[in-house]
């Protein structure tokens, strides 16, 4: 025990809590990005099983990121040369290779033989597949996402709670999709966002701390802002019992959401142009500032509260930094909304930008 010393030295962990490590089976979707600090620190840790479901290789544009990879790597399978490096980390830990791609007709016996899902995929397709196959197999799903400085974390349908259909109803329509080589990435976000997955990935299998269960985490790196939301869970989205026939494997985001900076929104002000202004925000920060006119809704009562948005004008999204209103914008243009807007940089943008009287937060 000697490895895990530092870890079972801690109150309330101890050698009770690794035993839980040691008998859990956890299965990682995804060895790029995030995949590989969930997996480096999980095997670290001494997880029990790890699976591995991977079926790409290794590129030179992905070691800015993926530091488990090295230079001579390039065209190497990154699901072998995973489990062979993270087996010379730990060799207590059995590391299972799933040279595939995740589909319909392997999801589902895949996860019967783990106790916890990590997402660590990159396009829509995969997430939706991977939390449904979570509700019919009932096991717990920790979420990661990124974009461009920005990423989110959640565990989904852990203990009845909500599930990622409860966040984001259904997937964009087929074909309204940019990818993900054309945003951009910084590469330290993937390692940061994938080590709070791996500390979910912990909290659920020992029962320690809280979990985000209910609850999506977002972090702005640029700003150094870490922000906890509600999300309500909806009982019919753990009521699957089937795979779709067909998930949509589009990559990373709806181009149906058009990007809107601070000055072209002064511009419509300007302009009278006739918009709705939809601040996403907690009361508490609209208290704080807010642009008029306005109308506040809070991220996690705009779904149940879409009938008081305008469906013959342009709905223009703000947030603090342009995140969460990214995710309600998506969400709205999944529901039907034609002419969504996303407020880039958000309010703090604003203030910077074209209100520096402002007071922000």
């Amino acid at each position: 025990m000697d490895r895990y010393d530092r870890q079972t030295r801690l109150e309330g962990f101890g050698p009770q809590k690794q035993a839980l490590l040691q008998q859990a089976k956890v299965l990682v979707i995804g060895a790029g990005g995030l995949g590989v600090p969930v997996l480096q620190y999980l095997t670290a840790m001494g997880i029990g099983r790890i699976g591995i479901v991977e079926h790409d290789t290794v590129s030179v544009t992905n070691l800015q990121r993926q530091v488990l990879y090295h230079t001579a790597d390039q065209g190497q399978p990154k699901v072998t040369l995973a489990a062979k490096r993270l087996q010379a980390l730990n060799p207590e830990v059995t590391h299972v290779v799933h040279d595939t791609w995740l589909t319909t007709e392997n999801a589902l016996e895949l996860f019967a033989a783990y106790d916890v899902i990590v997402d660590c995929s990159d396009n829509f397709g995969t997430r939706y597949l991977v939390n449904d196959a979570c509700v019919i197999t009932g096991k717990p799903l920790v979420y990661g996402a990124i974009y461009k400085y920005e990423g989110q974390v959640s565990v989904f349908n852990y203990q009845e709670g909500a599930t990622y259909r409860c966040l984001f109803p259904e997937p964009p329509e087929s074909g309204e999709m940019l990818n993900c080589s054309d945003i951009g990435v910084l590469g330290v976000l993937p390692g940061i966002i994938g080590c709070y997955q791996a500390n979910e990935t912990v909290k659920v299998i020992t029962g320690i701390g809280t979990p985000l269960r209910n609850q999506l985490m977002t972090i702005d790196t640029l700003h150094n802002n870490h922000l906890v939301f509600n999300i309500s869970p909806v009982a019919a989205n753990r009521q699957i019992t089937a795979l779709q026939a067909n998930y949509e494997q589009t990559v990373c985001e709806v181009a149906g959401v058009q990007s809107l900076s601070v000055d072209e929104l002064a511009q419509w002000q300007e302009n009278n142009t006739h918009f709705t202004l939809l601040d996403v925000r907690e009361i508490d920060e609209w208290e704080i500032c807010h642009i008029s006119p306005s109308l506040h809704i809070p991220m996690g009562e705009v779904m149940q509260r879409m009938a008081a948005l305008p469906a013959d004008m342009p709905i223009a999204v703000l947030c603090h930094h342009g995140m969460r209103s990214r995710a309600v914008a998506q969400r709205l243009v999944a529901a039907g909304f034609k002419r969504i807007y996303n407020v880039e940089g958000g309010i703090h943008a604003w203030a910077c930008a074209i209100d520096d009287q402002m007071q922000t937060y």
